[in-house]
């Protein structure tokens, strides 16, 4: 069977930041169930603070940077979104608001996404899934009603991505079903 084409956003830039170790078990995870993943990283992808998005370039994308027009083409293509979010004062990061706002509604519109959110504390990032729960509604790309939390991320992955617990396997699996 072929592949669902998931684009996995990781929200934050932080320095010493744990969600590039939650965006490597994940992608290992959807991997195991037949997704390929595309990751898109602020923290490696030329995201600048939000001046012009891709949809204010004309139709045939004239004079849009190279990469933001393959970016685009990879969020249109997807047959799904996973989104993975610490929490920043209670909120999103804006690196991943900022990111995910580069491309049109219409880029992500009647297709599922997931949210993984975490923390290195016991909430495991809920208040910001509750703020990328509205804005994956707004965008028409309704989450799963399954939120994926990882309280005390630090001590449930380690560095490489790998689970350090089985509910890590459970909690990705329960996510990646819906």
């Amino acid at each position: 069977s072929s592949k669902l084409k998931t684009v996995l956003f990781l929200g934050s830039v932080r320095e010493n930041r744990l969600g590039a170790r939650v965006a490597t078990f994940m992608k290992a995870q959807l991997e195991k169930h037949n997704h390929e993943v595309t990751v898109f990283d602020p923290d490696v992808m030329d995201f600048a603070l939000l001046k012009k998005p891709i949809f204010f370039y004309p139709p045939d994308r004239a004079g849009a940077p190279k990469w933001l027009v393959e970016a685009e083409t990879a969020v249109k293509e997807a047959d799904c979104y996973v989104i993975i979010s610490v929490e920043y004062n209670h909120c999103m990061p804006t690196a991943l608001s900022n990111m995910i706002d580069h491309f049109g509604g219409s880029s992500y519109a009647y297709k599922p996404s997931g949210i993984v959110c975490y923390s290195p504390g016991i909430y495991g990032g809920m208040r910001a899934a509750m703020k990328l729960r509205a804005m994956t509604g707004e965008l028409g790309c309704l989450s799963v009603s399954n939120i994926f939390g990882i309280p005390r991320v630090n001590q449930a992955i380690d560095e490489a991505g790998n689970p350090l617990d089985d509910h890590m396997e459970k909690g990705a699996e329960k996510l990646i079903s819906q």
